[in-house]
């Protein structure tokens, strides 16, 4: 199995984590750092499998914008992915909800090399913390939840 945090610098990793942190007073370090590691996970499988409809848990989406917020670690997370990963935020809303997105990603970051932390990759109900992350993920067009790159280059 692949190791997640490999990815990032030891310096970039706690940056992102106190990120994580900050955005939910209490948490500890060992939730942020699990949380970060599934959002690599995460972006790193949108990356491999990029016409595969993917998206976030609530809770790995919380260690997906912290990474997003470190723009250049970020960039370079991506770059060495070989894609960069797009972030496109929706309100919740229920109409769009695809009941199988979990499931199919956990699928597809397994497909990646790695094993889940299956704590966080639940439904909201069911989440084994409360985040603030408040979005779902679907690119304008309405062409997947997760889509790296451009749609329209994606026929879909």
């Amino acid at each position: 199995m692949r190791n997640a945090l490999a990815l990032l610098t030891p310096e970039g990793l706690g940056g992102v984590v106190a990120t994580v942190i900050d955005n939910n007073p209490g948490m500890t370090e060992g939730t942020a750092q699990r949380i970060v590691a599934e959002a690599i996970k995460f972006v790193d499988a949108a990356a491999q499998f990029p016409t595969t409809r993917i998206a976030p848990s609530k809770v790995v989406d919380e260690g997906w914008h912290a990474l997003i917020l470190h723009t250049e670690l970020y960039a370079k997370l991506c770059e060495g992915l070989g894609r960069f990963v797009h972030h496109y935020p929706e309100r919740p809303d229920p109409e769009r909800f695809d009941e199988h997105v979990i499931t199919r990603t956990i699928a597809t970051i397994e497909q990646a090399g790695y094993e889940t932390d299956s704590d966080l990759w639940t439904s909201p109900t069911k989440s084994l913390v409360s985040v603030v992350a408040q979005c779902q993920h679907t690119p304008p067009g309405g062409c997947g939840p997760i889509r790296p790159g451009n749609c329209a280059t994606t026929g879909e």
